[in-house]
Formats: C-alpha cells, sequence, structure tokens
C-alpha cells in the first residue's frame, strides 16, 4: 500500500520507494510551499499529472550533476561566444514556469499545472525557488527553474522558443553554482540531453549522504545574482 500523507511530518524513508514504478513514495499531501521544503530537504520531489493525487518520488538511482564536471559541448560554446543574448535570475519566474508547463511536441498536457506554478511561486517568494532566464531583443526565449538549498539545486524544467535558449541558460547557472560552492545539482531522473552535460547517475544512499551535509548550511546570495 502506499502511504497516504495527512502531515508534512508523515514522509516515509526513502528507502520504502517502489522499484516499479522507479521512486515512488507516497501520495497525498498538500502543495504548499512548506511541504515542498520539506520533501526538497528529504531528496523528494512532486511528480503528478492533473487528475491525479499528489504523487511523491525518490528515484534509486539519482541523476545529478556535479558543477565542477560540467561538460559543454563545442557547438554550443560556438553559439555563446557570439553573445547576442541576456541572462538573467529571478525576474520571471511564474513566465518561466508557465512557459516550461506548455506542452511539448507530442505531448497532450503537462504535469506543471495552474497549483504547482503557484505552488512553486510561493516557494520562490520565500527565496528557496529561482528561475535562470535567456532573453533577446528584450523577450524571454528560455531558461529554467529549480529550488536552491544551502549549497544543492534542484532542477525541474526548462524550456526554449530558439535554439539553445535553456542549455546557454543552464551553463551560465552551472558555473554560477560552481563559484558558490554548490555540491550538486539534481537531476532526478536519467536523460541523454543531460548526460551530453556531464550529469551521472549516483545511487539514492549517496544522493542522501550529499543532502544530509549540505542542506542546512547559510543559502547562496541569489539577490544580487547577475549571470
Amino acid at each position: 500500500m502506499l502511504p497516504w500523507l495527512s502531515s508534512l511530518h508523515d514522509f516515509p524513508p526513502v528507502t520504502s520507494a517502489l522499484q516499479e514504478p522507479n521512486g515512488l513514495l507516497a501520495a497525498g499531501g498538500m502543495l504548499r510551499a512548506d511541504w515542498l521544503l520539506a520533501a526538497y530537504q528529504r531528496g523528494i520531489f512532486p511528480w503528478f499529472n492533473e487528475g491525479q493525487p499528489i504523487l511523491w518520488w525518490s528515484p534509486d538511482p539519482r541523476m545529478v550533476l556535479y558543477p565542477h564536471e560540467l561538460h559543454v559541448p563545442k557547438s554550443l560554446t560556438r553559439v555563446m561566444r557570439k553573445g547576442n543574448y541576456e541572462i538573467r535570475v529571478d525576474t520571471a519566474f511564474s513566465a518561466v514556469m508557465t512557459a516550461c508547463g506548455q506542452p511539448r511536441h507530442g505531448q497532450d498536457g503537462s504535469w506543471i499545472s495552474a497549483d504547482m506554478v503557484a505552488a512553486y511561486t510561493a516557494l520562490h517568494q520565500l527565496g528557496y525557488a529561482h528561475s535562470i532566464e535567456n532573453w533577446q531583443n528584450g523577450e524571454l526565449v528560455g531558461g529554467l527553474y529549480g529550488v536552491a538549498i544551502g549549497r544543492v539545486f534542484y532542477g525541474e524544467s526548462m524550456f526554449a522558443k530558439v535554439d539553445d535558449a535553456s542549455k546557454i541558460a543552464f551553463v551560465h547557472l552551472v558555473r554560477q553554482l560552481q563559484q558558490w560552492g554548490f555540491e550538486v545539482i539534481d537531476c532526478q531522473m536519467n536523460t541523454a540531453h543531460l548526460a551530453r552535460f556531464g550529469a551521472r547517475e549516483i545511487a539514492r544512499a549517496d544522493f542522501m549522504r550529499i543532502l544530509q551535509h549540505n542542506v542546512d548550511v547559510p543559502n547562496a546570495p541569489w539577490g544580487s545574482t547577475e549571470m
């Protein structure tokens, strides 16, 4: 039986997550900023489609990127050298998240619902959720959002209206996180796209040890960031 959450203190240990589907841990609870913080600090994230109850996950293995292991493809380096873009941080959080929630090619819908946008926007207002934005000619053309707690950044989703826009924002983010001494970027699930940038899988137990030593430290100075 999948545990049904009634309190944010009810999250079960991640070791009790299902193997199939990989990482499904619990259901229920509330989609609120305090629940999100409690979950991320425990290595848990929400992921569900409209019409489903809130589902909480902690997969094993876990896809991560260590900032110092970032690999930038040569083709993207050439694009970045042109410099015909501006990277901004936290100037259009809800717009970035809404754009990430637009259905992709071949999809009917998205898991980023209006309720999800509202919950993460509240987390953004508390200083934990952030958007990294690529602007060209005054237009938001790509970016990504995620959650930063201590020295861990939990990546959530990205979008691009023009080629390479989200990739450029991602590279700027990783380089900034490296300067700040971040330990790891959580990429959640294995994708070939992230593997090209140097992300790799580690055991969930190793990921949990990273959290133990890196979430209870002061947050980075996002409010004064320029990338």
